[in-house]
């Protein structure tokens, strides 16, 4: 037997160090290649690191919420006798192993501004947030890592059903192995093992450590909101005739085709307005000092997902009609919130729509995407009575919040776009005009 000591290796994208969100394993564990040993996070994804070799966990480092270094010991493995003592960066690793370590499933992070490096391990990079607008984390979400809730997405598995046996209630995997093989037990008569617990008296308080996805959300909001000079700006448009365009639109439509909403109509007339006001199709360079205006409309949709706010990104919208946007936004938001994103899909923006649907409320401040500059918010759209020609009738309104960057969108800039937008939705048949 032989020890081989797996250090911390480089995740890619200038990183130099990782904060630890939770170990897989621990000491005394017999673990296989490939299987994933702990989960870390970087400031611009989460990532699953697998084990590089088969063999007993002698020790770990670190603790969720710790940081550290690339290079440092991360765990030490109790291997069969030839394997390579030291490890990591794929160093040591004999041939077979290192063709492992070079296979990588990248799901993108979200920063508008990263590159499509690879990473040069064998990691699988889970998409973190986009620190954005609009919405708080679910305090009741259950406690377990990404990879977990895809096996049981795909296992039919609601795990708010599940008592974790991990720190604090943690969800791990033999939890849900338990679960699915009880349940599949009493599809055919066999009795179910039951677990009797004492009822427990709720403590008073609950300390929630913020680490991972929700650390990198937490910054780049606060940094966001604390280096940007937000000016916001409300207005209220008619939706009546674009509501019965959509409405006539979708009884059209075959059975089982998704119907259109309100996105792809303002994303179609956002990407035309935008030509007439280039200072809010732009992102920030604070580095260089430099404002980039882009001439494509590489639009973010803010989407609520499983593991937190992520931005996909539907690219060169102003070259797609009504139903490629559609289905394009449809694609994006239901592989981030599938955890399918690719890193292409999670970044580039350039500006950002956003949208609480339902819960979308009178009126919103939504938080700049960083490096951009403007973000446009959907409110509630109702009925309610309006003045209309001095007489009061029944219209469907929706109010539209934006906010933008005051260094680099004056005021009557910010408005008149927004004025723009508001024409081109009150008179749909204008979207479709160039």
């Amino acid at each position: 037997m032989s020890r081989y000591v797996f250090k911390l290796p480089d995740l890619g994208e200038g990183t130099v160090e990782a904060e630890i969100v939770g170990w897989r394993v621990k000491p005394g564990d017999e673990v296989k290649e490939e299987d994933v040993i702990c989960e870390v996070m970087t400031e611009k994804a989460a990532v699953e690191v697998p084990a590089p070799v088969s063999g007993r966990v002698l020790s770990t480092t670190g603790q969720p919420g710790d940081l550290v270094p690339v290079g440092a010991d991360l765990i030490v493995f109790e291997t069969d006798a030839g394997v390579a003592t030291e490890g990591g960066n794929g160093a040591g690793i004999p041939a077979a192993k290192q063709s492992v370590a070079e296979r990588v499933a990248v799901s993108a992070p979200p920063a508008p501004n990263i590159s499509s490096q690879s990473v040069p391990v064998a990691a699988k990079v889970v998409a973190t947030s986009n620190g954005y607008a609009g919405g708080e984390a679910d305090r009741h979400r259950v406690a377990t890592s990404p990879a977990i809730r895809r096996r049981a997405h795909e296992a039919g598995v609601d795990l708010s059903q599940l008592s974790g046996t991990g720190p604090n209630g943690r969800i791990v995997r033999a939890d849900l192995e338990t679960f699915v093989a009880n349940r599949a037990g009493s599809r055919f008569g066999r009795p179910k093992a039951l677990t009797v617990r004492p009822l427990a008296v709720e403590p008073a308080t609950q300390e929630i450590k913020i680490i991972g996805v929700r650390r990198v959300i937490a910054q780049r909001m606060s940094d966001s909101k604390r280096n940007i000079p937000h000016f916001a700006y409300v207005e209220e448009l008619d939706m009546t005739e674009l509501e019965s365009l959509r409405r006539h639109l979708n009884s059209k439509l075959e059975a089982g085709v998704a119907a259109l909403t309100y996105l792809p109509f303002i994303v179609s007339a956002l990407v035309r307005v935008v030509r007439d006001f280039p200072q809010c199709n732009a992102l920030y360079d604070s580095e260089r000092g430099v404002l980039v205006r882009h001439r494509a409309v590489h639009v973010g949709i803010a989407t609520q997902t499983p593991d937190g706010l992520k931005v996909p990104v539907v690219h060169n919208a102003q070259e797609l009609s009504l139903w490629d946007l559609a289905a394009q936004v449809r694609r994006v938001t239901e592989a981030a919130r599938a955890n399918r994103a690719t890193r292409d899909e999670l970044s580039g923006s350039t500006i950002t729509v956003t949208s609480l649907g339902k819960l979308g409320g009178i009126a919103s401040t939504p938080i700049i995407n960083a490096p951009e500059v403007a973000i446009l918010g959907m409110n509630r759209a109702v009925e309610r009575p309006v003045v209309l020609d001095g007489a009061i009738t029944i219209r469907r309104m929706m109010n539209l919040s934006s906010s933008f960057d005051h260094r680099f969108v004056d005021g009557h800039d910010a408005a008149a776009m927004v004025q723009a937008l508001k024409e081109r939705l009150e008179h749909p048949a204008t979207i479709f005009i160039d």
